[in-house]
């Protein structure tokens, strides 16, 4: 594992609008010089990530039928996600999924916050909803700022 500080993992498809802000957030922090990686949300990926890093920053998309934008934060060490929150992904075994089976199996890292931004468009396109954008940068700013993490 490295000690470098968090590794920030933004989750999802940037080919499918707001499914995108994962990608968008880690993509934003990475300019101002933190560790990122992209990712698509496969569970087995996520579990190799959490063997690799002692602290992780997730960023995903959610749907929950909250209004767009809105951002939901969890301590995935200290509370169980909520898999109905990140079930868009086209992956039967996903984030939530990986979470709960790497706690079962004893496998999370030392810190692993997951942060979810409401998504309102998903359908085709690069470019996400103006809601999701600004709580996208609110994300960054706080994150950047120390003040999420």
């Amino acid at each position: 594992m490295t000690d470098d500080g968090p590794l920030i993992v933004g989750i999802g498809n940037p080919f499918r609008s707001d499914d995108g802000v994962g990608p968008y957030v880690a993509g934003k922090l990475g300019e101002r010089g933190f560790r990122i990686v992209t990712h698509e949300g496969d569970g087995t990926g996520l579990m190799d990530l959490f063997e690799k890093h002692a602290s992780l920053i997730l960023i995903d998309a959610t749907l929950s039928g909250k209004k767009p934008g809105t951002l939901t934060r969890f301590d995935a060490i200290a509370e169980r996600l909520p898999a109905e929150l990140f079930h868009y992904s086209t992956h039967r075994f996903g984030l939530a999924e990986a979470v709960e089976t790497a706690r079962t199996l004893g496998q999370l890292p030392g810190g692993l916050m997951v942060y979810g931004i409401e998504g309102g468009d998903f359908a085709a396109g690069t470019e996400l909803s103006p809601l999701v954008r600004a709580a996208a940068g609110e994300l960054v700013t706080m994150l950047a700022a120390g003040q999420a993490g």
